[in-house]
């Protein structure tokens, strides 16, 4: 696991030392880098070492200098295709580091090997001869990559606050990011809330002649479903429950010591059974609340049985609001972007850091899963007009009354009355959502499986990856989701819909799959969600800093939000009203752009 950084473009040299310097935090063991003079290009790396810790030096580049790699994240299948390398006559100068079995791998068959990687990854390849650069993200966008055209040059990094380093590169936010994260929470897509960065999408890889300019990005992996309607509910239980734990087993391949972040709920408890099941010495960390009305998000004592039932060594820590004030300031800028999303995680990543520098964790386990009901209400209203046979498709307002009304934070109107300058309506976050929603019905994809895609490509791209890399790597501590295993996931896309999940027990195949191994009172425990009881904590401890952040000067100097309506939405909470979902991104907005 590290951070990787590059640029081309004048002193590129110089430009590479900040932008490298910039994310020390996620590589705290070691530095590298490597200039290619007559192309103007230099890229560097900072190194956490977690696999082949004396021998995966990076940049890693051929004897002939051709080729170099920098690389961020883990090959899990890396041993499997090392041995198919050497049986074509390959040889390695390392012991059994991933990085070089990527290097190899691409040197013989070129960036378009990326889509047989099973892992978490990033990566930079430069071939000097051809003068191209290649830069590739994994299939669901585990690891970040985000590049700029900025003056003079072209730049790529793991973080924007590197990109940020640059001398010549327009900082600028985009209204229209502000726009979608008060829908969303958070900043969707492929564009950042900076103007001039972008994210390579994941399962993408960006090819760059660094000679003429132009660029190419081309799509390795997108999922799709192919329902199997040959198992019964049986084997699919007996197929969910072997391969998951094959899953666990793989992603828990380190060479250091590894501990499980356990919330007390159905996917972080199964992962830390099955790492337990296959012999791995992991510990766990869980969070919760003591006040007196903070009771219902309180999953620790559920945590506390799942550590017991299998001997695991655990940590327990109680979140106050007084360490969430004086976190946050460290929070925001870690994250490089708004973001208003949960953020228990960041002191569980804390807690897990000082011990060891890989967590498992259960992020993706609600995607492949059920994916929170969203898709109730829509499919509720649709087959009640057409029946269990649909004739027609899900309409723009359907999608957008049903799902996103009701699932979401703000939709147009009420953006309308906040934003200064709101955003056309073909740029509305509804559409956003609703054309990747209908590009996969009109693939032939089921309305659960449709919803599954949109919500993959979105919220867990987006926020739910994005906050676990940077709250993980922000403690120099690298965060795996074997939920999003290869082979699990490929398993999983050929469950027919109806059987992966129903209205009454979202995630009752996978509750069932994983029975055996867990504790009976966390089976039938409601999920809570890994959330924070914040609309107590912003009439009370959190009040001084949302009077003191959203201001009207503030506000008026600004000119995103306007002033009367954030005071109308902040006295309405005050006064006993529940508008935290309004008040909230309002807030973790306000100290995104002050800490810039």
């Amino acid at each position: 696991m590290c951070g990787i950084v590059g640029f081309q473009g004048d002193e590129a040299d110089e430009q590479v030392a900040r932008m490298n310097a910039a994310q020390a935090h996620r590589g705290p063991d070691g530095a590298g880098s490597h200039a290619v003079p007559e192309l103007g290009f230099a890229m560097a790396m900072r190194r956490l070492a977690i696999i082949d810790i004396a021998g995966g030096r990076q940049p890693l580049v051929s004897a002939d200098g051709r080729y170099a790699l920098v690389f961020n994240g883990e090959i899990f299948n890396a041993p499997e295709l090392r041995r198919e390398l050497e049986a074509r006559g390959i040889r390695f100068a390392s012991d059994h580091s991933d990085t070089e079995t990527l290097f190899r791998l691409l040197v013989a068959d070129g960036p378009q090997a990326v889509s047989r990687l099973n892992g978490m990854f990033a990566f930079a390849f430069l071939d000097r001869e051809a003068g191209t650069l290649a830069l590739g993200r994994d299939r669901f966008g585990i690891k970040p990559l985000h590049y700029a055209e900025c003056a003079g040059g072209f730049a790529f990094a793991s973080e924007i606050k590197s990109l940020l380093a640059l001398n010549a590169l327009d900082a600028a936010p985009d209204p229209a990011a502000a726009a979608h994260f008060l829908t969303l929470h958070y900043v969707p897509g492929e564009t950042t809330a900076f103007r001039s960065i972008r994210r390579v999408p994941p399962g993408t890889v960006l090819e760059r002649d660094l000679r003429s300019g132009a660029t190419r990005l081309t799509r390795f992996w997108r999922l799709s479903y192919a329902p199997d309607h040959r198992r019964s509910r049986a084997e699919w239980r007996e197929a969910i429950r072997e391969t998951l734990r094959g899953a666990v087993r793989r992603w828990a391949w380190a060479d250091v010591p590894v501990a499980v972040s356990l919330s007390g709920g159905l996917d972080s408890s199964a992962v830390a059974a099955f790492a337990a099941l296959e012999g791995i010495p992991v510990s766990a960390v869980s969070l919760g609340f003591d006040g007196p009305d903070e009771a219902p998000w309180n999953e620790l004592p559920l945590a506390r049985e799942v550590a017991a039932r299998w001997n695991i060594p655990h940590e327990e820590i109680v979140l106050r609001p007084e360490a969430l004030i004086e976190r946050l300031p460290a929070m925001v800028a870690a994250l490089d972007e708004p973001y208003a999303g949960g953020l228990p995680s960041w002191f569980v990543f804390e807690a897990m850091a000082r011990r060891v520098k890989v967590g498992l964790t259960g992020v993706g386990g609600d995607e492949m899963f059920g994916n929170y009901g969203k898709w109730l209400g829509l499919e509720r209203r649709w087959f009640g007009r057409f029946g269990r046979r649909p004739a027609g498709a899900v309409s723009r307002e359907l999608f957008a009354e049903r799902l996103v009304g009701r699932y979401y934070y703000a939709d147009a109107a009420a953006k309308a009355a906040l934003l200064v300058d709101p955003p056309p309506v073909a740029a509305a976050t509804e559409t956003l959502l609703f054309e990747r929603f209908e590009a996969a019905v009109r693939a032939g994809q089921g309305l659960r499986d449709a919803w599954a895609i949109t919500d993959i490509e979105t919220q867990l791209a987006d926020e739910f990856l994005m906050m676990t890399d940077r709250f993980s790597m922000a403690h120099g501590l690298e965060a795996r989701t074997p939920f999003l295993d290869n082979e699990f996931v490929d398993l999983v896309r050929t469950i027919p819909e109806t059987v992966r999940t129903a209205p009454g027990d979202l995630k009752g195949l996978l509750r069932e799959a994983v029975a055996p191994l867990l504790p009976a009172a966390l089976l039938n425990a409601p999920k809570r969600g890994f959330v924070l009881p914040l609309a107590n904590w912003l009439r009370g401890q959190l009040r001084g800093l949302v009077e003191e952040r959203l201001a009207e000067p503030a506000l008026r100097r600004q000119r995103i939000f306007r002033p009367e309506a954030v005071a109308a939405i902040t006295a309405a909470h005050f006064a006993g009203e529940n508008r935290t979902a309004q008040l909230w991104p309002l807030l973790m907005y306000q100290l995104w752009i002050d800490s810039r």
